[in-house]
């Protein structure tokens, strides 16, 4: 890769290698030979810039949850040479919580949590970077709740403070796939979101998600559910794919398939009727649900999926008080 150093064979080797070091070799100094300063890091809930935000952020999990470990699921590779390569990177953290912090006393709990981080790579650095992780699930493992954990934090903070995220360094093109199957997965999800849409077009009657919260529907009943339960009580008012990576490379690895989709839904807290009661009663509020998805296909069909929305964000938008 052009403008990487020649250990890294290919963006799926350097993204797996510089996230061991940084986290599983708890080198956390090497956050600066490999992200680059500033560099933008959009979350559900924030936005920053300074790569001593990125070290900052690192050190205060890894005090809360000192045994965290990174485990690769999965890259999904986009981007090129010129404008940049992005890896769509998904991981399963165990960890314990044993420390005190943002997420209350330690309550010694084991935790399984996922995350998506969308790295934006050139010349050997993460350059710009969003990341989604299931923060509900960690609030439900460690004995609370996504609503109750969303409270918490707008006390800390003081309420929602989300600012406008930069726009992505000069000369990336946000990579949209053309394949058939890519654009039919994203106008389906797209679909769903809009409260229409059939998910037995593009899933397997066997297919198995991973929703917020750790939780696991199977087949198209649980499924549609899933999606019904969120935007049906939040309603869509624009719906923007901002990434969508088709790999397929079965011949090389063996691998299904995959596919990733970042997107950015802008939403009012309305439930269509009073039985959507995900995010609560409603409140009017307008909710911003930033989304990576990544899915496994059989014979052009979602067999496995994988669904990093962070709820308490969204719970966040739903509680804060109106000015």
């Amino acid at each position: 890769m052009k403008g990487f150093d020649a250990e890294f064979s290919n963006l799926d080797h350097y993204i797996r290698v510089i996230t061991a070091r940084i986290w599983e070799g708890r080198r956390i100094d090497d956050i600066r030979l490999y992200y680059s300063d500033p560099c933008v890091v959009e979350t559900p809930m924030s936005v920053s810039s300074p790569v001593d935000d990125v070290i900052t952020g690192t050190r205060a999990t890894l005090a809360m949850f000192p045994d965290r470990r990174l485990l690769a699921e999965d890259v999904i590779q986009s981007g090129d040479d010129e404008g940049g390569f992005l890896s769509s990177h998904r991981i399963i953290s165990t960890m314990t919580h044993l420390g005190d912090g943002s997420f209350g006393p330690a309550s010694g709990a084991r935790v399984h949590a996922r995350t998506v981080a969308d790295c934006l790579c050139k010349d050997n650095r993460v350059i710009h970077e969003w990341l989604v992780r299931d923060q509900a699930a960690i609030a439900l493992q460690i004995g609370s709740t996504p609503q109750a954990l969303a409270q918490a934090w707008l006390n800390q903070r003081g309420g929602w403070h989300k600012p406008v995220a930069p726009p992505v360094p000069a000369g990336y093109v946000s990579h949209i796939s053309q394949h058939p199957l890519a654009q039919a997965y994203a106008g389906a999800i797209e679909a769903l979101a809009q409260g229409e849409g059939d998910v037995a077009a593009i899933y397997d009657e066997a297919a198995q998600q991973i929703s917020p919260g750790e939780h696991t529907s199977y087949g198209h009943d649980e499924i549609a559910g899933f999606w019904h339960s969120v935007f049906g009580a939040l309603r869509v008012q624009q719906f923007t794919v901002e990434h969508l990576a088709w790999q397929q490379d079965q011949a090389q690895s063996g691998r299904s398939d995959r596919l990733s989709l970042r997107f950015r839904a802008k939403t009012v807290h309305s439930p269509r009727d009073s039985s959507l009661l995900r995010y609560g009663k409603e409140s009017g509020r307008e909710v911003e649900v930033m989304g990576i998805v990544h899915a496994e296909l059989v014979q052009g069909r979602v067999l496995r999926e994988w669904v990093l929305i962070d709820d308490v964000a969204l719970w966040m938008q739903v509680l804060v008080p109106q000015a």
